[in-house]
């Protein structure tokens, strides 16, 4: 097995870099209209809480619709080709929300800023771009940006419309994303092949035995469950923090602090999770975090104090559970197939968010704010003992191996030694790629059993 350097390219450094940036810069829009729709609601001809939750979720239905179909599209049309139109539907979505006075107008600007679903090509993309010894880092990366870019954007919307009005927040995107176009035709190379790389891309073939596996359905619900809370809670948030006194033009350092609480609280058991490999647990105590700050944030307990503590426990338990879901996600999907099984998560996700918008809205509409936090503490509890059940994951992580030409016709029998060789839990060959994609139990695994098998015989001393 040929020792390749994984220090980072110079082209691989300004792909991760650009793209990370693009990622992050369109979750940035999407995002910052959360904590501010509620409160300027008012504004807007025909504003229900139905149709302002409709409108905070209803790119979630469109980017859902269509991420799949973006993502073959990349593969035969070119990826920074299909980025760039679906940049170009973003900015167009944000223009048609920002000249809106009317809530079905923000609906349809919503609805078009989702359906620039190139979330799966910009993957495919940095994919591309990189060897796969330093791929696994590359992807993290896009993960840390979109933590990174949801915590700016609860402390920059609120300041954006107190400073300029709501609109402010849309013209700030279509700005945002003209950037971003720059960047992605001036900064990220051209790539040098397009590949259809297992570990990112869907592959239809996989479709079935990932869907029908219990242990990822369970973390596909996970998400689903918890972007529609965090949806659903954002149509009475911003007018929980309103009733205890906080104007409007404070709700950005209020996020900001809770934010940052948060995420000092999620480190530590992020880190327990993965070192003593007790992820079920950490996550479990993640969600009864977050279905008790619900169900606080529906009583009499939620003012002055006990409101950002709610809120506190409440994004610890959110910011957790998206750090350790795809963590899980990785560990338990079959080898080769993870880039399949991030797609169906990716659209439990979407789905979550759009049905938490209109879910909220509903509850709030008919029933009051309290309603909305108490029903989505119901759904949460559910959730709660659907995953009870679940066992906790093995400590398996990824291997992704070059095969070299040398290999030839003996790949038939190389799946069979590799899935022979201690601690290798699960192999596939991709002989078009000339990759074989590992999950292996790193306490178990026998290296120099590996290497020597990856290595052509002609290359042995």
């Amino acid at each position: 097995m040929a020792k390749v350097s994984a220090l980072l390219l110079p082209s691989e450094r300004r792909a991760i870099s650009g793209l990370a940036g693009l990622y992050a810069s369109r979750m940035l829009g999407l995002f910052m209209v959360l904590p501010v729709l509620a409160l300027y609601a008012d504004g807007l001809a025909g504003a229900t809480p139905l149709l302002v939750g409709l409108a905070l979720g209803i790119y979630g239905l469109t980017q859902a619709c269509l991420q799949i179909p973006f993502g073959l599209m990349s593969d035969r049309f070119g990826r920074k080709r299909i980025i760039a139109i679906g940049l170009v539907l973003f900015a167009l979505g944000s223009t048609v929300a920002a000249l809106s006075d009317s809530i079905v107008g923000i609906i349809a600007g919503r609805a078009l800023q989702g359906s620039g679903a190139v979330a799966a090509a910009i993957m495919a993309l940095l994919a591309d771009q990189t060897r796969e010894q330093v791929r696994t880092a590359a992807m993290a990366t896009i993960g840390l940006s979109i933590g990174v870019a949801f915590a700016v954007a609860m402390a920059l919307g609120p300041w954006l419309a107190a400073e300029a009005g709501l609109s402010s927040v849309f013209w700030f995107t279509t700005g945002l994303t003209g950037v971003g176009l720059i960047v992605l035709w001036r900064w990220v190379p051209a790539a040098p092949r397009r590949v259809k790389h297992q570990d990112v891309g869907m592959d239809r073939r996989q479709l079935r035995s990932v869907i029908t596996r219990p242990d990822l359905w369970r973390i596909d619900i996970s998400i689903f469950a918890l972007h529609l809370v965090l949806m659903a809670s954002f149509v009475a948030v911003p007018l929980r923090l309103v009733d205890a006194g906080i104007e409007a033009s404070w709700h950005g350092l209020a996020y900001l602090a809770i934010m940052g609480g948060a995420f000092v609280l999620m480190v530590p058991l992020v880190i327990v999770a993965e070192k003593k490999h007790c992820i079920k647990p950490i996550c479990l105590l993640a969600i009864g975090t977050i279905t008790l700050s619900l169900a606080g944030l529906g009583l009499p307990l939620s003012h002055g104090t006990g409101l950002f503590v709610l809120l506190l426990a409440f994004f610890t338990g959110f910011n957790l559970l998206e750090a350790t879901l795809p963590s899980m996600l990785s560990k338990l999907a079959p080898a080769g197939a993870k880039g399949t099984a991030m797609g169906v998560y990716s659209t439990g996700q979407f789905l979550g968010a759009f049905l938490g918008g209109t879910l909220g809205g509903w509850l709030s509409h008919a029933f009051g704010l309290d309603a909305v936090f108490l029903g989505c503490a119901a759904l949460a509890l559910v959730w709660w003992v659907i995953m009870w059940s679940m066992p906790n994951p093995p400590p398996l992580s990824s291997e992704i191996v070059s095969l070299d030409a040398a290999h030839g016709d003996a790949l038939d029998t190389l799946l069979e030694r590799l899935a022979e060789v201690a601690g290798v839990e699960d192999v596939m060959l991709a002989s078009e790629e000339r990759l074989a994609y590992l999950k292996v139990n790193r306490q178990q695994l026998d290296e120099a059993a590996l290497s020597r098998l990856l290595t052509p015989p002609e290359k042995h001393s």
